[in-house]
């Protein structure tokens, strides 16, 4: 059989060359590279899902509640801010939720904005949209400049605008003065990517007490990090009825499945003690800032379940040295910079000795 591989396929123009997302998936101890929760769901909940799975088995020779009416109604409930049903709208993990918004609002001719570093993703959901992207740099402490913001925006145009809030992979969070200021710049609709919410420090606001005075502000969530949930791909967004109508102009048929759809209802169910695990998340964050400002690093304010901090002359050997000790976390960000999740109190101890290890006990 001659060779044939992907370059001798029809495949669009646009799409040649690029490489599929994704972050290294290697068997390791202690595994802090892709800000999964490290508490997995207790017994009472894993009992509580097989219930919820078992009940809607019975049922799967017939199609889903193609919109999801229940959960959305549920998720709305949890978000609170007023939110009815018809204001959130859930799909297969959150990224799928922002494919949607680029299908409807992006597209060929129209452009998205973003201020990275920040989320990977949206460029690479922009571009296999065929949505042109426009970056602009963040500060150099990570923040969005809001008079800068709105310059760009005025002189650019774009149809979407992503603000990630707390940001990935920096941690960063937005004060609600600079999304309004973009929100009232912007032509088209606005994207709070809030992945990481539930981890804020307290007292940090939400886009979400914005939602009333700007119908296309939307606000992205996920039950990925905080709720465990990161193998049931769910995800989801708060905006105007009108926003939710609009993505369903492109949402696949009964996209979400029954088994899904129980799944997610269930942990809502649990959200109280889910959110618990939060709790300790946070506190372990904020140790492990100080743990490292004290060993020298520099670090990236958090507000996030993970911590970037740096800086290195050469990011790989370090990121290399980790892992040769069993410990995997993400090369990403900023040339000089590493992003490590914030695990178990063990996963953790096995970190800082790893990096010590690493960098000949660093404190400079």
């Amino acid at each position: 059989m001659s060779e044939f591989g992907l370059e001798d396929l029809p495949v669009r123009d646009d799409l040649r060359g690029r490489t599929p997302y994704g972050a290294p998936q290697l068997d390791v101890p202690v595994a802090l590279n892709t800000n999964e929760n490290p508490y997995a769901p207790s017994p009472r909940l894993a009992e509580a899902l097989a219930r919820a799975v078992a009940d809607v088995a019975i049922g799967l020779n017939r199609y889903p509640d193609r919109d999801a009416t229940r959960l959305r109604a549920a998720l709305a409930g949890y978000l609170g801010h007023g939110l009815g049903a018809d204001q959130v709208w859930a799909a297969n993990g959150s990224n799928e939720v922002l494919q949607q918004i680029l299908q409807v609002f992006g597209g060929p001719g129209r452009t998205a904005m973003g201020f990275e570093p920040s989320y990977s993703m949206h460029p690479i959901i922009t571009g296999v949209t065929n949505t042109g992207w426009t970056a602009l740099p963040r500060a150099h402490d990570f923040a969005v400049d809001a008079e800068a913001a709105v310059a760009a925006i005025t002189a650019n145009r774009p149809d979407i605008v992503f603000l990630t809030s707390p940001n990935n992979p920096t941690g960063t969070a937005l004060p609600l003065e600079v999304i309004e200021a973009v929100a009232h710049a912007a032509p088209g609709v606005v994207v709070v990517d809030e992945a990481y919410a539930e981890f804020r420090r307290e007292g940090t606001p939400s886009a979400l007490s914005l939602l009333p005075a700007h119908p296309r502000l939307i606000v992205s969530r996920t039950m990925s990090k905080a709720f465990a949930m990161a193998g049931a791909r769910l995800g989801y967004l708060a905006a105007h009825p009108a926003v939710v109508d609009a993505l369903q102009l492109v949402r696949l048929p009964y996209h979400l499945s029954a088994v899904s759809q129980a799944v997610a209802g269930t942990a809502l169910e649990f959200a109280d003690e889910l959110l618990g695990a939060v709790k300790q998340l946070r506190e372990e964050r904020d140790d492990l800032v100080e743990w490292l400002r004290g060993h020298g690093f520099t670090i990236a304010d958090s507000d996030a379940n993970f911590v970037l901090f740096g800086e290195f002359d050469d990011r790989r050997a370090v990121w290399q040295g980790l892992l040769d000790r069993g410990v995997l976390i993400r090369e990403t960000g900023p040339p000089q910079w590493l992003r490590v999740t914030v695990g178990t109190p063990e996963e953790m101890s096995a970190f800082r000795e790893a990096l010590l290890d690493v960098t000949g006990g660093r404190r400079r």
